[in-house]
């Protein structure tokens, strides 16, 4: 059974791809790689094809049509890593946001601590953003604060995006019930998995704002969170069933 596999999302990363790459596999622990690419225009997938001979096993691309959003993205990555028996699947962005020697934390508290998901958390010790504009920061831990309140979910840090999931997690899930594609898909992924009654752990770390390449936040994206949380909150949540 292969261990631990980083899912990785793609569209127009060009400037960050070689180097958050070669980054998790510098570290200390072996992770092996998945990207998922949305059909690039700036190349990506082409730099990602370059690097897969120098990483052979452990660097790996599904590409899709076209930009899909960032749900339907990680959960095809999900399953990708289900049918290979992965134990733990790590989702992170490709843009240095969240940063790749965090990776141990994440797997520490799912391999040792007891956790089924590990949460690379903000807000668990104050707000640790660099480099975001006040407006956005407070939009950001505002929201999380919404979100509890929604929900009633004791997480600090609703809306994160860097995670490490255990294999029996993610099989209990059934993915036909995740509705939401952007922003909101992080708060019904945590929602279903408390619900669900799995151990939940949030490990602190520090956000840093890209600093190259493009966001993909946007107003729609975000509006689809303030009134998906609502929708959630009265959602009937079930375990998959067994086939």
């Amino acid at each position: 059974m292969k261990e631990s596999l980083v899912v990785i999302p793609t569209y127009n990363e060009k400037e960050n791809i070689e180097k958050i790459i070669r980054k998790v596999f510098s570290l200390s622990k072996e992770f092996d790689v998945l990207i998922v690419e949305d059909n690039s225009p700036d190349g990506t997938a082409d730099i990602v094809r370059k690097l897969m001979p120098e990483f052979p096993g452990r660097l790996h691309m599904e590409e899709r049509k076209g930009k899909l959003g960032l749900g339907t993205a990680y959960i095809h990555g999900f399953k990708w890593a289900l049918e290979r028996e992965y134990e733990y699947i790590f989702e992170m962005d490709a843009d240095f946001s969240h940063n790749p020697d965090d990776l141990l934390r994440l797997y520490d508290a799912c391999a040792n601590q007891g956790a089924d998901v590990a949460i690379g958390s903000r807000y668990i010790k104050g707000v640790n953003v660099v480099n975001w504009p006040m407006g956005r920061v407070l939009m950001s831990y505002f929201a999380s604060f919404y979100v509890r309140v929604i929900t009633r979910m004791k997480i600090m840090d609703t809306t994160a995006g860097f995670k490490c999931y255990r294999r029996k997690l993610l099989n209990t899930i059934d993915f036909s019930r995740i509705k939401f594609t952007g922003y909101a898909f992080q708060i019904e992924m945590k929602y279903t998995a408390w619900k669900l009654g799995f151990k939940i752990i949030e490990v602190p770390i520090i956000f840093t704002d890209r600093t190259e390449g493009q966001s993909k936040m946007s107003r729609g994206i975000f509006k689809e969170a303030i009134l998906g949380v609502i929708q959630l909150r009265f959602k009937r949540i079930r375990p998959k069933k067994a086939a």
